[in-house]
């Protein structure tokens, strides 16, 4: 439904085409033209008792964020914004790797839209980003999750998964254009195919995650590890963490792939193996 009437021309199908999939996620679905942040609204429909697959999409947010508080700014229309409600049975230890989970559904929808040739590009970078990796190996960001929880005890009452994937955007600012793309502006440097329809990309992500946050939520990282070892942007790579105002941190080395629990294995110049488990870590430059 749309709550004031209105609605894009690519998601006026967006309930039947997920309807026509035939999963559990994205019934109900509320589809807003504004609002603060769809994560909100989501935890607030949690609270309300929204079901689980309830989805919240928005085509603009004035109070839109990702990891660490950053606001997160797209026009009206341009981008597909939307956050899941899970109900999950599992223990708190199993939430942070649902953001790997979702990063890899992502992934897998926006690679589709991308065509096959660009399937090896699209990567997922830890924790909870996806990139598409240009000529040179320079790596632009597409989409970004985030995911918040709320316990009751020491169980998981509830997960909402907040999903923000540059769609339509042909001309972004110069200082974004060097670090972030679009499907449009990868389909263009492709092959000039057609626009993507949010409804399917939206379809195909709740698809995804769906086919796998059940089990992780349940058994770990374990069924999926070697799709994400596949798709892991920053393995073999030199990386350091990002500090206080994006300075580079103490931590730096050569990423080693992520384990079963979802940290990140940066083995420093001493031979030391760091269990990373939270932060931000970027590529370093020489």
């Amino acid at each position: 439904m749309t709550e004031d009437g209105r609605g894009a021309q690519d998601l006026a199908r967006a309930a039947e085409v997920i309807a026509a999939r035939g999963g559990t996620l994205g019934s109900p679905l509320v589809i807003a033209a504004e609002t603060g942040s769809t994560n909100d609204d989501a935890k607030s429909g949690a609270r309300e008792g929204a079901p689980h697959g309830a989805v919240w999409l928005a085509e603009s947010q004035r109070a839109g964020r990702g990891r660490q508080g950053r606001a997160w700014l797209s026009a009206p229309g341009e981008n597909l914004l939307f956050t899941v409600l899970l109900r999950l049975r599992c223990i708190p230890a199993r939430v942070p790797p649902i953001s790997l989970v979702a990063g890899l559904a992502v992934r897998d929808a926006v690679a589709r839209a991308l065509g096959r040739e660009a399937d090896g590009d699209v990567v997922v970078k830890w924790p909870n980003d996806v990139m598409v990796r240009g000529p040179g190996g320079a790596l632009r960001k597409i989409a970004g999750v985030l995911v918040e929880s709320a316990l009751a005890g020491a169980k998981v009452e509830y997960v909402v998964v907040g999903i923000g994937i540059n769609v339509h955007a042909r001309a972004l600012p110069a200082d974004v254009a060097a670090i972030a793309t679009s499907i449009a502006i990868e389909r263009d440097a492709r092959a000039a195919l057609p626009a993507t329809g949010r409804a399917e990309l939206l379809a195909d992500v709740l698809g995804g995650l769906e086919r796998d946050v059940e089990l992780v939520a349940h058994k770990g990282l374990e069924l999926v590890h070697a799709r994400l070892t596949r798709h892991d942007a920053l393995r073999g790579s030199a990386v350091e963490s990002v500090g206080d105002g994006g300075r580079g941190g103490e931590l730096h080395g050569v990423a080693e792939g992520i384990d079963l629990d979802g940290r990140l294995l940066v083995r420093r110049e001493d031979g030391t193996l760091v269990h990373v488990t939270s932060g931000e870590m970027r590529l370093r430059l020489a």
